[in-house]
């Protein structure tokens, strides 16, 4: 089939761009024939957050068709006469909130008229940080879709409360392998200048207010009680004034014991941290899946997370741990009962095998089945 991928690809940069190039690859693996259909211009600059959109050059990248420009409807219009021009049979548009709607529903609405099929893959039905005319929204493209795509419970069941139901396929979200190999972790922490046998917790992404890190920064001092060696990486760029951060750290007495490197971290040193870290924290206050969860996966790195959205899916009891939301006390227990009784060696078999299981074959596979014209839900696959 020849397969339109709707959303963003280089040379914007992220994980939902890792995520449409990854696609793409497992889709062509099978036969098919992807399209990477992308934005003129995804946001105003003004309503982003971070300090730019774009990726550095890439030569591993694969680029998109620039078409979609979510402030100017006509594009809308040319963008799907170009993906019915190309022969596509099947659109599938990657949502993740309600600002893409509008340009997202008209799209969809015209690709059906001319007989595509159009499925989507459904990161969040309704947004982390809510705003007025968010369900209307949400609805207004979800009822445009003949099918869907979930990577957690979660999301299915806040689509269900949309009112919508469709043929849909509950996947697993693939773990993410374009960043290398593990390393070994002591060469790892000799690149980062780090001390080669201390604790050391990894919080890594976009810092934004619903990921908890002030809850993390207070359990990590609570912690550093009965391990005064613990260490920690906040890794990412700041969507939000980093200095109440690094005063917070500072009144709690981490300014040595936690390292904050506040910028967008290229590929290739992805791996770098993650191999260099034991235990990757994910203290979010309000979740669906985890895209920083699939990267610990595929470096085999066990994650202390709070029980929000979809994360309990990942986080099973042999993979990880899992603490109550806004609890830094329980996070506290947690990471010493981690580093003093557990270590990373005891989540190691059961990580091994959950990376087997988080394939883009088997998203790819999920797509096939539910591009025909009679699908019917697919069994969840996890």
């Amino acid at each position: 089939m020849r397969i339109a991928l709707i959303g963003p690809a280089y040379p914007y940069r992220g994980g939902l761009v890792h995520f449409q190039e990854a696609l793409y690859r497992a889709l062509q693996a099978r036969g098919h024939e992807p399209l990477l259909v992308s934005f003129r211009r995804q946001y105003p600059d003004f309503l982003f957050p971070g300090r730019t959109q774009y990726d550095r050059p890439r030569s591993d990248a694969l680029p998109g068709v620039r078409l979609i420009d979510t402030l100017a409807p006509w594009t809308w219009f040319e963008a799907s006469r170009w993906i019915c021009a190309q022969g596509a049979q099947v659109a599938v548009f990657r949502y993740w909130m309600p600002f893409f709607a509008p340009a997202f529903g008209v799209m969809a609405r015209l690709l059906r008229r001319h007989k595509l099929r159009v499925l989507a893959i459904v990161d969040n039905a309704l947004p982390h940080e809510r705003h007025p005319g968010d369900r209307q929204l949400s609805r207004f493209f979800l009822r445009s879709c003949e099918a869907f795509v979930f990577m957690s419970r979660t999301v299915a069941e806040d689509v269900r409360r949309l009112g919508l139901e469709r043929p849909s396929c509950l996947v697993p979200h693939p773990a993410y392998t374009l960043f290398g190999d593990p390393i070994a972790q002591e060469e790892a922490r000799s690149r980062l200048g780090l001390p080669e046998s201390a604790p050391l917790w990894l919080f890594f992404g976009y810092v934004r207010p619903y990921k908890g890190l002030g809850v993390l920064l207070e359990a990590a001092s609570r912690a550093r009680r009965h391990i005064p060696e613990l260490m920690g990486l906040v890794v990412g760029e700041f969507y939000e004034d980093p200095r109440p951060y690094k005063e917070l750290a500072r009144r709690l007495g981490l300014q040595e014991a936690v390292r904050f490197y506040p910028e967008y971290v290229p590929n290739e040193q992805v791996g770098l941290f993650f191999s260099a870290a034991d235990l990757v924290v994910l203290p979010y206050l309000e979740a669906t899946q985890s895209g920083v969860g699939l990267i610990a996966l595929h470096f085999e790195r066990p994650l202390l997370a709070t029980a929000v959205g979809g994360l309990p899916e990942l986080v099973e009891p042999d993979k990880g741990m899992l603490v109550p939301p806004a609890d830094a006390e329980a996070m506290a227990a947690a990471m010493v009962r981690f580093f003093r009784e557990l270590g990373p060696a005891y989540f190691g078999q059961a990580l091994r095998e959950a990376k087997r299981r988080h394939s883009w074959e088997q998203l790819a596979q999920a797509i096939e089945a539910l591009s025909q014209p009679c699908a019917m839900s697919c069994p969840p696959s996890y």
